[in-house]
Formats: C-alpha cells, sequence, structure tokens
C-alpha cells in the first residue's frame, strides 16, 4: 500500500491486517516504487494517486514498462472521467474515489487477488484469428507480439472471447469481471473496451470487439 496520509494507511493496515492480509505500507512515492519493483511479489498494489514524489501514474507506468502484471487499485480523490481514464491508460486495473467505504475497498482487493489467480481454475487459451488470450498465463498475443493487458483488461477480454459472435450485455461483463458488480457504474465497460481496442486492435488494423447498440459488445470469431 502507497499512501501518504499516514492516519489513514494505518488505519487501512489495521483493517486488511485483520482480513487476512500482509501489508507492507509506504508512505511516498519512491519508498513506494521500490516496494512495489523490489519487494514483492505481491498479490495487489494499493496505490494513491497524489503522493510526494512519483505520483501514482507515475509508479503504476514504471511497474508495466518493467514488465510487473501485478493487479493495482488506484485510490484517488479526483472523480473526472479524465482521471479515471488516466490512470487505467498507465496501467491501473481498478479505483475508488475517495472517501470509500472499508467493505468496498476490501471486496475490490479480493476480487483483483482472485482474478490475477484465475489461472488455477484450469481454462485454456482462447483464440479469436490471430489473436491469442491465455488466462491462465495472463498472456496475450497477436501477430507474434506480446499485448500488456491490466487484470480487468484480461478479464473483459475473457469474457468476450468465451463467447465469440454472441452479443455480450455491459451488465453480463460487470457481473462476470467486477465484484461487487452493483456498485460500478455500467458506463466504465465502455472505458475498458475503448483501452483493449487501442491494444489488440488499432495497432494492427483489426476491428475484433464490435458494438451491438443497445446492447453490448460482441468479438468477432475471425478476429476482425
Amino acid at each position: 500500500m502507497v499512501e501518504d496520509e499516514e492516519n489513514l494507511a494505518e488505519s487501512l493496515r489495521r483493517g486488511l491486517s485483520a482480513d487476512g492480509h500482509i501489508v507492507d505500507v509506504a508512505h511516498d512515492g519512491h519508498r513506494g516504487l521500490d516496494l512495489a519493483l523490489a519487494g514483492g511479489p505481491y498479490d495487489v498494489v494499493l496505490l494513491d494517486l497524489m503522493l510526494p514524489g512519483p505520483g501514482g501514474h507515475a509508479i503504476c507506468t514504471r511497474m508495466r514498462a518493467h514488465g510487473d502484471t501485478t493487479p493495482v487499485l488506484m485510490l484517488t480523490a479526483k472523480d473526472g472521467d479524465h482521471d479515471v481514464a488516466e490512470g487505467l491508460d498507465a496501467g491501473a486495473d481498478d479505483y475508488l474515489t475517495k472517501p470509500f467505504s472499508f467493505v468496498v475497498l476490501a471486496a475490490r482487493i479480493r476480487a483483483l487477488a482472485r482474478r490475477a489467480g484465475a489461472g488455477d481454475d484450469g481454462g485454456g487459451p482462447l483464440q479469436a484469428g490471430d489473436l491469442v488470450l491465455d488466462p491462465r498465463g495472463r498472456r496475450c498475443r497477436r501477430g507474434g507480439r506480446d499485448i500488456e493487458l491490466t487484470a480487468r483488461e484480461l478479464g473483459v477480454l475473457a469474457c468476450l472471447m468465451q463467447q465469440p459472435g454472441r452479443a455480450v450485455a455491459k451488465q453480463d461483463i460487470l457481473d462476470e469481471v467486477w465484484d461487487p458488480p452493483q456498485a460500478v457504474d455500467p458506463n466504465i465497460v465502455e472505458v475498458y473496451v475503448s483501452s483493449l481496442r487501442k491494444k489488440i486492435d488499432a495497432p494492427f488494423g483489426r476491428r475484433s470487439i464490435l458494438t451491438v447498440h443497445g446492447t453490448g459488445y460482441r468479438m468477432a470469431p475471425d478476429g476482425g
């Protein structure tokens, strides 16, 4: 956990410890980045946006640049769509706006850790044309190139690829990928689909994730 409000950090540490987690805490961006890159492996990184030293966006970007795919839950006092999108573009998997409920925070952390470990469920690779997704190994490839996805992006893509050619409603994606889904605006799915398109379609000249107006999205079986 990287959080510069020491009272809040200590309160969260006690609560998460009581919930069964082992928690390392940093109060500034420099220490947080050191822990994130060298102190793990961690199941989840809880990362404040505004920090002394490198901020949350910079830390998340550095983690991804180093090939670290640990799920990141970003805490922010900002709730604008631009700020949320910027955090997701930096590689964050989920976010919470302050103030937040500890119950919701704990549920989000459990969900991220569970989905990051989804490889234990025995599911095999998924394929649509030259797009290949291995949920177990958390790897995505297209045209012989590895594509870096966050845990949440991987979950959304897997949900679509498991039902090729079928229209999947936003709410169904929420129910599958978010926990608890009731606490999330269904429009957040659009943000993740947009991010996926930038990563798996635009660089390759494909249109694999299609919009089904009034319903949701559909994965083209041939990968677009």
